[in-house]
């Protein structure tokens, strides 16, 4: 059974795996910042020196005294040559490089063998067999250096591949979650309006019209700033206003110099949906929805989405779309930023839902 390389061609028919062997991926500059910034293995070095160490203290029990001072100083001079190539080639795995510390091994050996002249000649062929060995170990540790670095960046760059398809779904999937309940009623009061010749349903259809434009491009993008959220979530308060009449008050108090604050698209109206639809359409009397932001003087910026309705239900367990949420704000900013909830009151009834992020690396 034969091992095609990537463009279909058998191994062996391969013939620059001859010259040049090595795996063909060459990283871009930005992929070796996304994925390859694993650090240097140390262990390498002090397993490597270790060993050199020893077969060198084996040996000097054989040699004479100026040859064990020459091979003593020759081999730890070899080993970290060979370290610093093999680091070398750790921040930049290609078969270009490879190729070139390789040839570079050869033309190395060529000398050390023609300075072993004079001892080959008295028939001291071993060692030059033994600098032949080295080479080979050398080269093949290179080799086989290089094709677990490429596999490791590799895995590394589609591991990220898949988080941010992953982080795509989850974007499609708040969009599934906040369309369907807050549409399919908007548009039952819509039709029911219509039906009757209500006034309200002019601008309810206005309003309509203006968050689906706004919403429908939303989430396929991973950020935005906080004036924009604000907009959109004005237009959704807007929309329910008119479903909702006197039932549903709302007021929203945000601090102008956090508008470039970059938050994940819908993620603040996930939280005022959640307000309205758990907190204020099950109370009789209906509610309050206060938003506030602000900058804390510990340089966190704070979003607050508060209700006095009928408070978070006991015992209480986020849904889907607050674990969206906060699994969206980790993604921008990671540990830094923070999204809890918490009743408003003594009672229990109402509830306040924090966002906590601290905007600066």
């Amino acid at each position: 059974m034969t091992h095609p390389t990537p463009d279909g061609t058998a191994w062996w028919k391969d013939w620059t795996q001859y010259f040049c062997p090595g795996p063909r991926r060459v990283f871009s500059a930005d992929e070796m910042a996304v994925a390859g910034q694993q650090p240097w293995p140390s262990g390498i070095d002090s397993f490597l020196y270790a060993n050199v160490v020893m077969l060198l203290v084996v040996s000097s029990l054989y040699w004479p005294r100026a040859t064990a001072a020459v091979a003593w100083i020759g081999g730890l001079t070899l080993t970290w040559a060979v370290l610093a190539v093999a680091r070398w080639l750790w921040r930049g795995p290609s078969r270009r490089r490879l190729a070139l510390a390789s040839y570079g091994a050869v033309g190395l050996l060529m000398v050390l063998l023609f300075g072993l002249g004079a001892w080959l000649d008295r028939g001291d062929e071993a060692a030059g067999v033994a600098l032949l060995g080295v080479f080979v170990f050398v080269t093949t540790s290179w080799l086989l250096l290089v094709i677990f670095r490429v596999a490791q960046i590799e895995a590394r760059l589609r591991e990220i591949a898949d988080q941010q398809q992953q982080l795509a779904l989850s974007r499609r999937l708040a969009t599934a979650q906040i369309h369907p309940h807050f549409l399919f009623n908007t548009l039952a009061s819509l039709t029911h309006w219509v039906e009757v010749g209500d006034a309200r349903a002019a601008p309810l259809l206005k309003n309509l019209a203006t968050y689906l434009r706004a919403t429908l491009p939303l989430f396929e993008r991973e950020s935005m700033p906080l004036a924009e959220e604000w907009a959109l979530v004005r237009t959704y308060l807007a929309i329910m206003q008119v479903r909702l009449g006197e039932r549903l008050r709302w007021s929203i108090e945000h601090d102008p110099a956090l508008d470039g604050l970059l938050v994940p698209p819908g993620t603040v109206l996930t939280l005022v949906e959640n307000a309205i639809t758990h907190g204020i359409e099950p109370a009789l009397r209906g509610g309050t929805v206060t938003l506030h932001s602000e900058r804390l003087p510990d340089g966190r910026a704070r979003i607050r989405v508060d209700d006095d309705g009928a408070g978070l239900p006991q015992p209480f367990k986020p849904g889907l779309g607050l674990s969206n949420t906060r699994d969206r704000f980790r993604h921008l900013y990671g540990e830094r930023a923070q999204l809890t909830l918490q009743p408003l009151h003594a009672d229990g009834s109402g509830c306040r839902s924090d966002v906590l992020i601290h905007d600066s690396p």
